[in-house]
């Protein structure tokens, strides 16, 4: 009889990220927004990497992207993603400008087409936690 899986790690949310991970729970994607230059940068920063401001808030943004590059993993690096293997990580940039690095929702395509438009889907993994993850737009 095999072992249960341990479970999977989960994010730290900590004061900085707090307010992302709160929009995921909500179905809204957000990235990080400097309050006096305006700057949008995923993820999350203490202070803004351009003007070095701490005033910063969480801006919803559309979802919609374009898939810059995936990767197919094969190997289970942490024993708890043993039974998801073949799985996908995909590499998003969204229209707003930064990148974010995520999962496929669903079934992910084969081979998924680089440059093709993915848009946001979330996925509840508990009352606490929804991971924001991505599929190809139809």
């Amino acid at each position: 009889m095999d072992a249960p899986l341990p479970a999977k790690p989960r994010p730290n949310i900590d004061p900085v990220s707090r307010g992302f991970w709160e929009n995921c729970r909500r179905g809204v994607l957000s990235v990080q927004r400097c309050d006096d230059c305006g700057n949008t940068h995923y993820p999350g920063t203490p202070v803004c990497p351009a003007c070095l401001s701490s005033r910063q808030s969480w801006a919803p943004v559309s979802g919609r992207g374009t898939l810059v590059s995936w990767v197919r993993f094969h190997r289970a690096y942490w024993d708890s993603f043993r039974a998801d293997l073949p799985y996908l990580v995909c590499l998003v940039r969204l229209e707003e400008g930064p990148l974010m690095l995520s999962n496929f929702a669903g079934e992910a395509p084969d081979e998924p087409p680089i440059g093709a438009a993915v848009e946001a889907a979330f996925d509840k993994v508990d009352d606490e936690l929804t991971l924001p993850k991505f599929r190809v737009a139809v």
